[in-house]
């Protein structure tokens, strides 16, 4: 089963301020384009939420908020501010898929956004125009897919390599080393570096921590926490300490904090 890597923090707490549903992509999409998400919120009078999600190894193509543009795979958590009422579709470009999708590979957006027109050029506006009003959402993700359809190309088979080695991690959780994921894929860790540099964006370290660190915060956000300790060696880290500063590095929470902070969310929400 796949690791879910929607990595929205403090879900308890998200829960009761907005709502996020996914949607799939046209079939002509679904070879370069994971999934489209619609995040919606109707926040009360002076009411500010403030909403971080853990980075990911994906290209964002995000419509509708003061956010809008292409994302490329970040190194840090996103924080966005909601207030008021409001909506944010993005369309999210699977792992070594968008130069062939946008025209250009994860490294021309890594770490920072790129204004929608300039990445996809005036085709852009009409989705744009439709993010901002009132359009059902089958009806935007129809008016997205047609945006990006027209620059969609077939993977090469170097892109198609990245793809599947993202996607062998994303449904392997043993996969806690560089060295194991370039085994399931039969490269040679240099092989797979390059390929990641070239099509990812990131280096498999950088993927596989990513997707460590996920893993945890959902752990830490479940109702069986586990120890400290056996977390850090379920997930591969040589120690407790290594996770702890691992995880606050990121998150900006400690783990054990972090976990305190979701039990007292539930409990105010129930």
């Amino acid at each position: 089963m796949a690791r879910a890597l929607q990595g929205v923090l403090h879900r308890n707490a998200a829960a009761s301020k907005f709502t996020l549903t996914q949607h799939a992509p046209a079939p002509a999409l679904r070879e370069q384009l994971e999934y489209h998400w619609i995040v919606r919120w109707g926040l009360p009078g002076a009411t500010v939420h403030e909403q971080r999600v853990l980075p990911n190894l994906s290209t964002h193509v995000v419509f509708g908020t003061e956010a809008a543009g292409v994302w490329g795979p970040a190194r840090s958590v996103f924080s966005i501010t909601l207030r008021g009422s409001g909506m944010a579709l993005g369309a999210r470009v699977r792992p070594g898929c968008c130069a062939a999708l946008l025209g250009k590979p994860a490294t021309a957006f890594a770490g920072h956004s790129v204004p929608l027109v300039d990445a996809l050029g005036p085709s852009a506006r009409p989705a744009t125009t439709a993010a901002n009003g009132s359009v059902p959402d089958a009806e935007l993700v129809g008016l997205v897919d047609d945006v990006l359809a027209a620059g969609a190309r077939p993977l090469s088979a170097a892109e198609r390599n990245a793809r599947d080695a993202v996607r062998l991690l994303a449904h392997d959780p043993s996969i806690t080393r560089v060295g194991r994921l370039a085994a399931g894929t039969g490269m040679t860790v240099r092989t797979l570096q390059r390929l990641f540099a070239a099509h990812v964006g990131t280096s498999p370290k950088w993927a596989v921590r990513i997707h460590r660190l996920h893993d945890a915060a959902a752990r830490l956000a479940s109702d069986f926490v586990p120890s400290q300790a056996g977390l850090a060696a379920e997930l591969g880290y040589s120690d407790q300490a290594h996770f702890v500063r691992d995880f606050t590095t990121v998150v900006g929470t400690p783990p054990a904090s972090y976990a305190r902070q979701q039990k007292v969310t539930e409990q105010v929400r129930n």
